[in-house]
C-alpha cells in the first residue's frame, strides 16, 4: 500500500515539469498585438481598443506594434514565426483572405500557419465620386463608365486592400472598365479623390459620409447587403444597379499555429464580452461598425468562405500584384 501511494506522489510531483508553460495562468507576461498596417487606420484604431480592454480584463499589458509593409505580409509573417504561446497576436482583415490567392508566393499560409481567435467588427464602404463627375446616381455613373472604357479611374489604399477589391468586384459584376490607381495608404487615396486626381473610390463609411455631407465628394451607393444606419438615404450598390453586390471591410484576431486551444478560447471569450457590451454596440453603430462576435469555429469558417469568395474574383479577372 505504501509503495502504491509513494508512486502516485512521485507521479504528481513530476507533472508540473512535464507541462508546457502555457498551462499556468494566461497571460503570464505582456502580450504583443502586431498590426500589419499603418497607424491611424481601422485595424490600428480597433486593435488598440480591443487591446486596452484585454489589458483591463486579463491583467497584463497588450501592446500594439505596427508593422506595415508588403500588403500586410511583413507583420503577418512575424506573427506566424512567433512562439505559439498566446503572447503574440495578429490584428488582421480581409486583406489577408484576399492575399491567399493574390500573393501565392508569400512566406506563410494563413490557415496553416496561424489559427483563428476572434472576429472584431465589419463596416460597409461608400462608393463616391468627385463632384466634377457628371453622374448623380449609380445608374448614371455606370452609363458614363460604359461610354468611356478605361476613361475613368478609381483610387485605393493599395493592392489587395478591401478598397481595391471592392473596386475590382464592382468592375467585374457591373461589366465596366475603370483603371485602378493604388496609393500608399488611405490618406493618399482620399486626397486623390477629394482633389479630383481620381474620379471614384470605395472608402470607409465613417470617413466618406462626412466628406459627402461637406460636398467634397458625391456619394452614390453603399456596399453592404442593406442600407447603412449612418447613411439611410443612400441606396446599396445592389439595389442601385449591380444586383448581388456586397463588399465590406472586416477585422479579426489570429495567433501563431500551435497556440493552445485553451488560450484561443480564453481570448475569444474575453473579446466576446467586449463586443457584446451595449456600450460598444451603441458606440460602434455610430461609427458604422458592426461587432463580429462569433466562436473560434465560426470565425474559422467565416475566413475560409471569404478566402474562396475573393479567390474566385482574383482567378476570374487574372489580377496580379506588381
Amino acid at each position: 500500500m505504501f509503495r502504491a501511494v509513494f508512486a502516485l506522489l512521485l507521479a504528481a510531483l513530476s507533472l508540473p515539469s512535464s507541462f508546457p508553460a502555457w498551462s499556468q495562468a494566461y497571460p503570464a507576461k505582456p502580450v504583443r498585438i502586431i498590426v500589419p498596417f499603418a497607424v491611424g487606420g481601422p485595424a490600428d484604431i480597433y486593435g488598440r481598443f480591443v487591446g486596452a480592454k484585454l489589458s483591463e480584463s486579463l491583467g497584463q499589458p497588450f501592446i500594439i506594434e505596427n508593422r506595415p509593409g508588403a500588403g500586410a505580409v511583413l507583420g503577418t509573417d512575424a506573427v506566424a514565426k512567433s512562439a505559439a504561446d498566446g503572447h503574440t497576436l495578429l490584428v488582421m482583415s480581409n486583406t489577408h483572405t484576399v492575399n491567399e490567392t493574390l500573393i501565392p508566393t508569400k512566406p506563410y499560409d494563413l490557415m496553416r500557419d496561424l489559427v483563428p481567435v476572434a472576429g472584431i467588427n465589419s463596416s460597409d464602404l461608400l462608393l463616391v465620386v468627385h463632384p466634377s463627375v457628371p453622374a448623380n446616381n449609380l445608374q448614371e455613373f455606370l452609363a458614363l463608365a460604359k461610354s468611356k472604357p478605361k476613361g475613368l479611374n478609381y483610387a485605393s489604399s493599395g493592392p489587395g486592400t478591401p478598397y481595391h477589391m471592392a473596386g475590382e468586384l464592382f468592375k467585374y459584376m457591373a461589366g465596366v472598365e475603370i483603371e485602378h490607381v493604388p496609393y500608399k495608404g488611405s490618406d493618399g487615396a482620399r486626397t486623390g479623390i477629394i482633389g479630383g486626381q481620381v474620379q471614384m473610390m470605395f472608402d470607409a463609411i465613417t470617413t466618406m459620409a462626412a466628406q459627402g455631407r461637406a460636398g467634397r465628394v458625391r456619394i452614390l451607393a453603399s456596399s453592404g447587403k442593406a442600407r447603412s444606419a449612418i447613411t439611410p438615404e443612400v441606396p446599396t450598390v445592389s439595389e442601385a444597379g449591380v444586383p448581388g453586390y456586397e463588399a465590406t471591410i472586416w477585422l479579426g484576431v489570429m495567433a501563431p499555429a500551435g497556440t493552445p486551444r485553451s488560450v484561443q478560447e480564453r481570448l475569444n471569450a474575453e473579446i466576446g464580452k467586449v463586443l457584446n457590451s451595449p456600450e460598444v454596440k451603441e458606440s460602434w453603430a455610430k461609427q458604422g461598425a458592426v461587432p463580429m462576435a462569433m466562436s473560434v469555429e465560426q470565425f474559422d469558417r467565416f475566413m475560409r468562405e471569404d478566402i474562396q469568395k475573393w479567390a474566385k474574383l482574383v482567378k476570374a479577372t487574372g489580377m496580379k500584384v506588381n
